[in-house]
């Protein structure tokens, strides 16, 4: 299923409402997934590209996320937009991006996001910020004098929903809520 142009549009009107609002990061979304078994974690991401096929994010597939996104490709993603009184709410399965697109994202990065791919352990216990410090510094030495390769254990994920819920706050919480669902023939539009 791709994402309807109408849903498109209605997301990027609530984004750029947002960023004229002053959000102060508009393209942060909280990340809900689950192990499979009943353990559901939450954390903010940086939504990085928007089109028919859904939201782009990416991270270490090591960490918490990338495992649980590994063991149950679905998810919930809100965007909360205070600056604005909006709010839009995704939820639907998951897929990883092909090593050409994370390796174009990759490279974008500015350098010290990249090394940083490198040195951290993402979700992995560490003994110290020092010793965070001294991997960042190990890796700034071995790619010196060169362009920094994206890491194998990082790449982005794709998130298509199945749900997109747009939510405007209004006066005394009678809140304007409208429900797009992915049905076998196409998208319907629902207020709530």
């Amino acid at each position: 299923m791709a994402l309807s142009r109408e849903i498109i549009d209605e997301f990027n009107k609530a984004f750029k409402k947002a960023r004229v609002a002053g959000e102060p990061e508009p393209t942060a979304m909280v990340l809900a997934t689950s192990d499979g078994k009943g353990l559901v974690t939450s954390r903010t991401v940086l939504l990085k590209a928007l089109d028919e096929d859904g939201f782009v994010f990416f991270t270490n597939v090591n960490s918490t996320k990338g495992r649980q996104l590994s063991a149950c490709p679905r998810a919930s993603a809100t965007f909360l937009w205070k600056a604005s009184g909006c709010q839009v709410q995704l939820v639907g399965s998951v897929t990883q991006v092909s090593d050409e697109a994370a390796d174009a994202y990759f490279a974008t990065r500015d350098r010290g996001s990249q090394i940083g791919a490198w040195a951290s352990a993402q979700s992995a216990p560490l003994d110290s910020r020092e010793e965070l410090i001294r991997r960042v510094n190990a890796f700034e030495k071995k790619f010196e004098g060169m362009e920094v390769p994206r890491p194998p254990h990082w790449t982005g994920f794709v998130l298509n929903p199945e749900t997109v819920e747009f939510w405007t706050q209004r006066e005394f919480r009678l809140h304007d809520r409208f429900l797009y669902t992915w049905e076998d023939r196409g998208w319907t539009r629902q207020r709530l």
